[in-house]
C-alpha cells in the first residue's frame, strides 16, 4: 500500500466520530468504525465506515484523558450518558470519541522494517488520536467499507 494513498484515506477521518475499535473476531485484523457526517446542506447521508487495518501485528491503545480528569471520572454513573451528564468528570457514556487531532502516518521505523523482512510484505505504522484514546497500529494494508447501522463486530459467524 502506497504511503500517500494511506495518508489520504486516513485524512478523510479527521473530526468524525470513532464508535468502536478493536481486533476483529478472528483476531488478525484491527478495525476502527467511524461515523462520518457532513453538513446537512450537502445532502450527503451520514455513514458508518469500517477502517480495516489488515495483518495488524501490533495494536497499542493508551488513554489521552489526563490523570486529573481520570481521578474525577471513576464514578460508574459516568459510563451512562443519562446518569453521568450532570456529574463532574469525563462522561464515558457518550459512546463515541471525536477523531481529533486525527490520524498520522509515521515514517518507516525499525519495527516496520523488522516485520517487513520477517513476513515478506510492507508494513506501516499509524497513530490515531481521539479526544480520549491514542491508538498506534502496525499493519500492512487498509481497506475501507461501509457497514450497516447496528454492525456488531464481535458476533460469532
Amino acid at each position: 500500500m502506497d504511503a500517500a494513498v494511506l495518508e489520504q484515506m486516513l485524512d478523510e477521518t479527521f473530526d468524525h466520530a470513532v464508535v468502536h475499535h478493536g481486533y476483529t473476531n478472528y483476531m488478525r485484523d484491527y478495525e476502527v468504525i467511524v461515523y462520518v457526517t457532513a453538513d446537512p446542506r450537502t445532502d450527503v447521508e451520514p455513514a458508518y465506515l469500517r477502517y480495516l487495518f489488515r495483518y495488524c501485528v501490533e495494536a497499542r491503545c493508551e488513554s489521552s484523558v489526563p490523570s486529573e480528569t481520570w481521578r474525577v471520572s471513576l464514578d460508574d454513573r459516568l459510563i451512562d450518558h443519562e446518569t453521568g451528564v450532570d456529574l463532574d468528570g469525563y462522561v464515558w457514556g457518550v459512546k463515541w470519541h471525536s477523531l481529533y487531532p486525527g490520524a498520522k502516518v509515521f515514517p518507516q521505523s525499525e519495527a516496520t522494517r523488522r516485520w517487513a523482512q520477517a513476513v515478506g510484505i510492507d508494513f506501516h505504522e499509524v497513530c490515531i488520536e481521539t479526544n480520549a484514546h491514542r491508538l498506534t497500529l502496525l499493519f500492512s494494508d487498509l481497506q475501507v467499507s461501509e457497514v450497516a447501522v447496528g454492525y456488531a463486530p464481535f458476533v460469532a459467524d
